[in-house]
């Protein structure tokens, strides 16, 4: 017969391999990664910081790149056209008060009879930043036009009856081409907003004026010099651009 222990006695019957004492199983600790993955949340962005807008009151070297849109006026005759195109601004945060700006931009001008081509200016602008968000700029440089073949009309004196270059007394009726420079200059009203550390972004409104000698090549030259003769005429020019932009500092 069997031999019954006090041990034996103990284990409940059917369950021989189980042990009489189990150690309990501590859940706490493996679903802590768990819950604590959970109160973790979805990602937040962090808005700019007191110490981001600080840093864009320091002085160091700014660079911009940003879109345009605008009309350009013509004056006294002179042809006018929508512009569409970019605009780089790259200069010096002297203090918080202050920057020094270099402006250049190239757009399209266009528009049915009037100006057809490649609008450039260039200015040096002084900046004063009135606000934490408020700027503004006045600039002085250079503004031009290239243009090809366009929808104007061929005006008197004709090439092939001039002797020698000739200049009109005024742009009331333009030429049918031009390619020239001449002085530019702006006033500017810019709003910031500090992205970071390192990125800013603006809104800004651009008032320009253009003052360009245009030339047109006749194809012919002067006989007694070989200098080749050429139409020329002054457009005067004032337009209104909108611009948005990005800068790095």
């Amino acid at each position: 017969m069997p031999t019954w222990t006090a041990a034996s006695r103990a284990r409940p019957r059917g369950c021989c391999f189980c042990p009489s004492r189990s150690r309990p199983i501590s859940r706490g600790r493996a679903a802590s990664p768990t819950i604590a993955k959970d109160e973790e949340g979805e990602p937040r962005l962090s808005l700019p910081t007191e110490a981001d807008r600080d840093a864009w009151r320091r002085s160091g070297f700014r660079l911009s790149l940003g879109l345009t849109y605008g009309r350009l006026i013509g004056l006294e005759g002179a042809p006018s056209g929508r512009l569409l195109g970019a605009t780089i601004r790259f200069g010096v945060r002297l203090d918080a008060g202050w920057s020094i700006l270099a402006s250049f931009q190239y757009a399209n001008a266009s528009a049915a009879g009037g100006l057809s081509g490649l609008r450039f200016a260039g200015t040096i602008d002084p900046t004063w930043h009135a606000t934490e968000h408020l700027s503004l700029a006045l600039g002085l440089g250079f503004g031009g036009f290239v243009e090809g073949r366009t929808s104007r009309p061929d005006v008197s004196p004709l090439p092939s009856t001039l002797a020698t270059s000739y200049t009109f007394p005024s742009p009331a009726t333009p030429l049918p081409s031009c390619s020239g420079v001449g002085a530019a200059g702006l006033a500017r009203a810019e709003w910031s907003i500090v992205l970071g550390p390192r990125a800013a972004t603006s809104l800004g409104l651009e008032a320009i004026g253009q003052w360009t000698g245009c030339s047109a090549d006749t194809g012919r030259v002067e006989p007694d010099t070989g200098q080749a003769i050429v139409r020329k005429q002054w457009w005067p020019h004032a337009g209104v651009t909108g611009t948005w932009s990005v800068t790095w500092r």
